[in-house]
C-alpha cells in the first residue's frame, strides 16, 4: 500500500503504508487511511510527531552500532521528515492535511 499526504501549501508526500501508519499513530492518530487532520488540529499532532522523533533520535544516541543491519535501516527521524515538513507548511497556512 502506498499513502499519499496532501495539503495545499505543500507539496504532495508519497510514503510506503507501514512507514506512513507508523507515523500517524506517533502523532496520536488512528493510522486509518484515508483520513485528515483539521487546520486547527495540525499543530498539536506537528508537536507529537515532533516529540516522538526527539525520542526516537535519544533512543538511537543511546544504543551502540554493533548491529550492522539494524544501523543500516532507514531512522524514524529521518522518515518523518518529509511529514514534518509537510505538517509546519500547513500549520503555517491553517491548512487541513488529507491522505489517501
Amino acid at each position: 500500500m502506498i499513502v499519499t499526504f496532501k495539503t495545499k501549501p505543500y507539496a504532495d508526500i508519497t510514503m510506503f503504508g507501514d512507514v506512513a501508519i507508523h507515523l500517524l499513530k506517533l502523532m496520536g492518530h488512528s493510522g486509518t487511511v484515508p483520513s485528515a487532520i483539521v487546520a486547527e488540529d495540525v499543530p498539536a499532532y506537528l508537536q507529537r510527531l515532533e516529540q516522538a522523533v526527539n525520542d526516537a533520535k535519544a533512543k538511537e544516541g543511546q544504543g551502540d552500532d554493533s548491529d550492522d543491519e539494524e544501523s543500516s535501516q532507514i531512522s524514524v527521524p529521518t522518515r518523518a521528515l518529509p511529514l514534518i515538513e509537510l505538517l509546519k507548511a500547513a500549520a503555517n497556512a491553517k491548512a487541513d492535511v488529507m491522505w489517501e
